[in-house]
């Protein structure tokens, strides 16, 4: 027997004998099913235990079927609703087609055509949750290192970073810029079973009149402020990886004692006379074209040559977009887990939105906006309007909100944002607004207080 969980299907009637019936109608369909005698009760099951298919009447106190159908859809847009009436119109039907209900039956209902509709949906609903597991299997096979993937250009790579590994003294990594290079370099030196640490240097954040002490150290006495020896990096990596991250910026000077580094492993520090043999494997990375460097005189040819005896290429993000529904799990898992929410997924809307786009930030910029969506999501899936906004409109992204000494936003900031979305999202309605957020209403006029919110 399969372990995938049985599917549940939600009915709201106030009419108790109506849901009597269904729930007997349906009851050998191998479905867990809920029922609800009024609106609100209903609601409260949909946030709790997010059925895959919920049965509602149109006309019920309180609430009709067409405002409950979008309150459903608020809370988990993958819902399947299909909503029951008694007075069947066109007009009525095509309204709640094109507020999102998958089908409109008349009342009295026949019971093999619910038993039929019920057991499509029901269909589909294993599908998806079969297709769910195998993603999650696919996930496992599909990371190496760190890295997420299974096209072809992904899949070369990764053979590339294995066959290199074992052997190679220098190498540089060359992609648009978010596509993994620091991470090529990490599985370089983890494979390479090197003994030392891997050293990371940013080449393009080092002032240029301090980077030969950067790297090869300064002894006492080599230059105003020098006031005791210090090693430097090619040193502390001995016996490991030294990543040079834009190798590009290095100025010129530099490139030529690098070159030399490389040619006999040793270094000399600044101010001294002595060279120290060390034993480091070099990896350089750059989002540059070196060649064009190379003939604007800003990079040297014999430094190029010397790091490209092994260069791997990080293929960008619109040249793999078969990888895309991989990493969106990725970073979904991630920032659910690092956010404490029970975001699982992406609606086919918000993929179809992600589908489309170009990506000139690549994988970083998919992660960030994975990000962002998953702080914003109220519910298990992350629809269209929990996208930043430039990715729904097209327009420049918004300033970034502020963030904690840690790099990271803080629970306020992630408070503020959330309950700026739901009254975005409600149309500054604060009654709509609370129940988005799952809170009472004086809940959400003390948060809106609190944060100084219009």
């Amino acid at each position: 027997m399969s372990n995938t969980p049985r599917i549940k299907l939600l009915a709201i009637d106030d009419d108790p004998q109506s849901l009597e019936l269904v729930s007997e109608a349906l009851s050998d369909n191998g479905l867990n099913i809920l029922i609800a005698g009024d609106p609100e009760a209903g609601l409260e099951l949909v946030r709790r235990e997010h059925p895959e298919i919920v049965l509602s009447d149109i006309v019920m106190p309180k609430m009709n079927g067409m405002e409950l159908l979008s309150r459903i859809l608020e809370i988990d847009p993958a819902t399947d609703v299909i909503l029951m009436t008694a007075h069947y119109s066109t007009e009525a039907a095509v309204e709640a087609i094109k507020k999102g209900a998958c089908d409109y039956l008349t009342k009295p209902i026949s019971l093999p055509v619910l038993r039929e509709r019920i057991e499509k949906l029901a269909t589909d609903a294993r599908r998806r949750q079969r297709a769910s597991q195998l993603d999650d299997e696919l996930m496992d096979t599909c990371q190496f290192e760190g890295m997420v993937g299974r096209s072809p250009l992904m899949w070369e790579m990764f053979g590339q970073i294995r066959r290199v590994a074992p052997h190679y003294r220098a190498c540089a990594v060359t992609g648009p810029t978010g596509t993994g290079k620091e991470l090529v370099a990490h599985a370089l030196h983890k494979l390479s079973q090197a003994s030392g640490p891997m050293v990371v240097c940013n080449c393009s954040a080092v002032v240029e009149t301090l980077f030969e002490s950067e790297l090869f150290g300064h002894v006492r006495g080599a230059f105003t402020g020098a006031t005791t020896d210090k090693m430097g990096l090619f040193e502390y990596a001995h016996g490991g990886t030294l990543f040079l991250d834009e190798i590009g910026d290095m100025p010129l000077a530099t490139q030529a004692k690098l070159l030399r580094v490389l040619q006999n492993q040793e270094v000399t520090r600044v101010g001294s006379l002595r060279a120290r043999q060390v034993d480091v494997r070099v990896v350089a990375a750059t989002n540059h074209d070196l060649r064009t460097q190379i003939a604007e005189k800003h990079f040297r040819e014999d430094l190029y040559y010397r790091l490209s005896m092994v260069e791997i290429k990080t293929p960008a993000l619109a040249d793999r977009k078969e990888d895309l529904p991989l990493l969106e799990r990725f970073f979904i898992q991630k920032f659910a887990a690092q956010y404490k929410k029970p975001v699982e997924s992406l609606t086919p809307r918000a993929q179809i939105l992600l589908a489309r786009h170009s990506w000139p930030g690549n994988v970083r910029e998919l992660e960030n906006v994975i990000g962002h969506a998953c702080m914003l999501a109220t519910g298990e899936a992350i629809d269209v309007a929990d996208l930043p906004q430039y990715m729904r409109q097209g327009v420049a992204p918004a300033p970034a909100a502020p963030v904690n000494p840690e790099g990271e936003l803080s629970f306020d900031d992630q408070e503020r944002r959330v309950i700026e979305q739901a009254l975005d999202r409600a149309g500054g309605n604060q009654v709509h607004a609370a129940r988005l957020l799952g809170i009472t209403r004086d809940k959400l006029r003390y948060k809106i207080k609190k944060h100084n919110l219009r």
